[in-house]
């Protein structure tokens, strides 16, 4: 599963979100089922940032957000994102120079639902 929590940081303060940015990610990359993350930034406007992060499930992220340091370092920080949804489940994933593998979801029968 793919988290991706979207911010919108001043200028002037961006030294201090990514500070904090990086502890939440250390915290959240020690939890079990973390699989990678990333803290981006947009090419064409600076303001804009996400953390990015993949999970082997939505019980291992859930589980993660519980633990001790995830609620110190990350918790404070993700509740300052945009209130819009971030988690979200893989229906189709390629390998590069692969086919698409369909998935079915995890929300009702069959792909897509």
């Amino acid at each position: 599963m793919l988290v991706t929590n979207r911010f919108v940081v001043d200028v002037d303060v961006a030294d201090e979100f990514t500070e904090r940015a990086h502890a939440a990610l250390t915290a959240l990359a020690a939890r079990p089922g973390y699989l990678r993350g990333q803290l981006v930034r947009a090419l064409d406007d600076p303001t804009h940032w996400c953390l990015v992060t993949e999970w082997e499930s939505v019980g291992a992220y859930r589980r993660a957000l519980g633990g001790f340091e995830v609620k110190v370092a990350a918790v404070p920080l993700l509740a300052q994102s945009l209130d819009e949804p971030s988690a979200y489940e893989a229906l189709a994933t390629a390998a590069p120079g692969g086919a698409v593998v369909v998935s079915a979801s995890d929300r009702a029968a069959g792909p897509y639902r």
